[in-house]
């Protein structure tokens, strides 16, 4: 009850806010009505449409062709003037969809005399902008704004994000978490290809800013049905010589949350967080060089489970899963852009990631009133990933403002060297299991993108090619007593192609925004498994599917606007999710992959509407969204063991159904709020699938259905000039999950940062789960057996930082 009155009253307080779009570039040419030849140094002038007030203006060049840049969205007139001519007067509307706007070619007519030449008025209509999904499909969010997670990892950056949950380390879109999430609008291995990986352990230093992406359009890869987050690392282009330093160092896990169940080692406390970040620029004439490093290393207590297991025969179980965890991540990006002329630009960049993670932990094992060890299992794991990746981009600039030819090419090599050592400590006897793993992942993208701007909106089309080839090795020495087969190791190989052709069709006018797009990929993915292997055969699977895309709004009037989105999208399965090789995600369960496994195909529907006013706006989206081949892990006991398996499996259908809601309000100079609430209802499907996996058993269960939520309240207060505070609270409500339901969780975050050095320093202070009450509690059922588990993991941080630019 205390948890929902703090909540209550920090419905008072605020928030990130929505990063300002910038203004929209528009651009012409202007001829001669006779002969149609180009005129230079014509008069363009942009007008308020009420007031007639100057806004902007410029010359055509010697070609007529001209370009006035920064007009904000609205309804104005342009006057077209030149001595010896009939002016012209035009109706301008700018919308918000598109950054550049074609005027078509205007002509002029010679006048007869100076007298002939006049401007005549346009009436028009006022359009506002404003912060929230202008562009229809994104949020852009500063990471400078986020004061209550700086210096941590973008993970955890993402918890304040309005529509953004976080669980089990992996980020969820209103509670889905199929999401792909890019880097500069790219996949890369560092954050999984189609999927999400590493987040926890990328320094958010390295971050400009993130966009959510609800609904993409036929642009983005297919993979996704939540959404796309995109993350886009930081890179300035001032003239000369400039940049930016920073140090982070915070402590975690102040006490023990848990006693330690016997003989188990102590866990992780006072865990230290050091976050050294160095970026630098030099810009001059025609070419931009970048540089930029982020090393982030921490001590975490990762994992501290507490378990009941209970079988149907009676049997319990008591055990504890702490992980003490060392990770240190670098990441280093470098490049250069040559601006060979006004049309043409040339960039080459190259991005070296190092995560190195070390965990130690303990699982003791005891009988039902803890009277007995049964067991007591210690690990280490020593983990390497190495990313390199190397990138050339080209891009044309046509004569005509945002009339672009871009052609990419992305080469990424990603190797996993993972070892594993694994002590079992039985009763009468001790036996020690080893694997290494080795996987090197090669990937290579080439993408052609065109945008032709129209005077109401624009066209995009393109083609991608991306082909992926993952030889991955297993090495397994079973010790005395393994719970694992002997042949559990081997080779296997994963291959994709996937060729893809979109196009996309954007128009806005003063009353209807309007996106449709297509985008066409096939899709061919081999899986080569060791002919040895007991269990598990080569596989294959391949598709041509089209995925379209549809959003359509009206403007109501200048405060209210309704919208539509439609979209078809993917989910494929991830190479470690048909990765033959077991693993052992405790000591008694054990994960294993399934070459079977195949695409997950979603359908989304959204209504949203919008309604704005002078200091805030309130956006409300209902959302449906039905899933056929559901993509979700299935825990099955082998007869006559105690041991789990999960091995992915296709579930069937599936449905997520909700109501999202966010109220932005600026109340005050000193204080602005967001409030973000989502309310919706999880269905599976009843269904039946069969674990092959170490030997065939069917698991069946009825349809599951669940109402859940959360809520999420950012406040932002300008306490002066050079300082600012933010203050963060979360409420996740109870859920299904796959074969069980999670608990609910609260959480708190506080920050202040605080301006030095005229500007150009900066000190923050900031802790994360304030009150150290967010914990993990499921209940989880399978077939013979059930238990809960309560997570008692490291979620409370305090950390100071200083940054300075130069």
């Amino acid at each position: 009850m205390d948890k929902l009155r703090l909540l209550f009253f920090l419905m008072t307080l605020s928030v990130l806010s929505f990063a300002q779009v910038t203004g929209v570039t528009i651009s012409g040419i202007v001829k001669d009505k006779m002969i149609k030849t180009g005129l230079p140094y014509v008069n363009i002038v942009v007008k308020t449409e009420k007031e007639a007030a100057f806004v902007s203006g410029t010359i055509t060049d010697e070609e007529g062709r001209f370009s006035v840049a920064n007009i904000k969205p609205g309804n104005y007139k342009l006057e077209i003037s030149i001595a010896g001519y009939h002016s012209d007067n035009q109706a301008l509307f700018i919308g918000s969809l598109s950054e550049f706007l074609e005027i078509p070619t205007i002509e002029l007519e010679p006048a007869l005399s100076q007298d002939e030449t006049k401007i005549e008025e346009v009436v028009v209509t006022s359009s506002k902008k404003n912060e929230l999904s202008n562009a229809l499909d994104k949020k852009t969010y500063s990471l400078a704004d986020n004061i209550s997670q700086s210096g941590g990892s973008v993970l955890q950056s993402m918890q304040n994000l309005p529509g953004v949950t976080v669980q089990d380390g992996k980020v969820q879109l209103r509670g889905n978490d199929k999401v792909t999430v890019l880097i500069d609008g790219k996949q890369t291995a560092l954050t999984g290809f189609g999927s999400q990986s590493g987040l926890d352990n990328i320094p958010a230093s390295a971050i400009d800013k993130i966009e959510i992406i609800n609904n993409p359009s036929s642009k983005y890869d297919a993979n996704g049905n939540a959404g796309i987050i995109n993350i886009i690392m930081k890179k300035n282009k001032q003239n000369g010589w400039n940049g930016k330093i920073g140090f982070t160092y915070g402590t975690g896990s102040y006490w023990v949350r848990k006693e330690n169940l016997p003989t188990i080692r102590p866990q992780y406390t006072i865990t230290p967080k050091i976050n050294p970040s160095v970026s630098l620029n030099y810009r001059k004439n025609k070419v931009n060089i970048f540089f930029q490093a982020d090393d982030l290393y921490t001590q975490t207590l990762n994992k501290n489970e507490f378990v009941t297991r209970t079988y149907d025969d009676g049997t319990i179980i008591n055990s504890q899963l702490k992980r003490n965890r060392n990770t240190n991540y670098l990441t280093t990006k470098a490049g250069i852009d040559w601006n060979i002329d006004a049309q043409n630009t040339l960039t080459v960049s190259g991005l070296y990631g190092s995560e190195k993670i070390i965990d130690r932990g303990d699982q003791p094992f005891f009988n039902g009133d803890f009277s007995q060890r049964l067991r007591l299992w210690q690990f280490l794991e020593d983990e390497l990933k190495t990313t390199v990746m190397g990138t050339a981009s080209y891009q044309h600039k046509f004569k005509e403002a945002g009339h672009l030819l871009n052609v990419g090419f992305n080469y990424t090599f990603h190797r996993e060297d993972e070892k594993y050592f694994y002590d079992n400590y039985l009763p009468n006897s001790t036996g020690t299991d080893a694997f290494k793993l080795l996987s090197d992942e090669q990937v290579y993208d080439f993408n052609v993108d065109y945008v032709k701007p129209l005077k109401y909106g624009r066209i995009e089309t393109g083609i991608k090619l991306r082909n992926r080839n993952i030889p991955t090795n297993m090495n397994f020495i079973p010790g005395t007593n393994s719970v694992l087969d002997a042949n559990a190791g081997g080779w296997a190989t994963y291959k994709e192609l996937i060729p893809a052709v979109y196009g996309n069709y954007i128009f806005e006018n003063e009353k209807w925004e309007a996106e449709l797009g297509v985008r066409l990929e096939y899709v061919r993915v081999q899986y080569d498994v060791n002919p040895n292997h007991p269990t598990y055969k080569s596989d294959s699977y391949n598709y041509t599917q089209p995925f379209p895309n549809l959003r359509l709004a009206y403007k109501l009037n200048d405060h209210n606007k309704l919208s539509i989105f439609y979209n078809r999208r993917v989910d494929r399965p991830n190479e470690v999710d048909i990765r033959i090789f077991p693993k052992y995600d405790d000591a008694e369960i054990i994960k294993v992959g399934n070459p079977q496994l195949r695409p997950q195909f979603t359908n989304s529907i959204e209504l949203g509407h919008k309604y704005n006013w002078d200091n805030g706006y309130l956006y409300s989206a209902l959302y449906h969204r039905f899933a056929n081949g559901t993509i979700t892990r299935i825990s099955s006991i082998v007869p006559e063991s105690t041991l789990i398996y999960a091995v992915f499996q296709n579930a069937g259908k599936s449905y997520n159904s909700g109501l999202e809601m966010i109220w932005n309000q600026k109340v005050s100079k000193v204080y602005s709020f967001n409030i973000n609430g989502n309310i919706y209802r999880n269905q599976i499907n009843a269904f039946s699938v069969e674990n092959l996996y170490p030997q065939p058993t069917v698991f069946s269960a009825g349809r599951e259905t669940a109402i859940s939520g959360n809520i999420k309240l950012n406040n932002i207060f300008k306490l002066s000039k050079d300082l600012n505070a933010q203050v963060t609270a979360v409420y996740l409500a109870p859920d299904i999950i796959p074969q069980g339901r999670i608990g609910s969780r609260f959480s708190m975050d506080l920050g202040i940062k605080k301006s030095i050095q005229s500007g150009k320093g900066e000190l923050f202070l900031n802790a994360t789960d304030l009150l150290n009450t967010m914990v993990i509690r499921k209940k989880i059922q399978g077939n013979g057996f059930s238990y809960t588990n309560d997570d008692y993991y490291e979620t409370q941080v305090v950390r100071l930082g200083y940054n300075y630019k130069f």
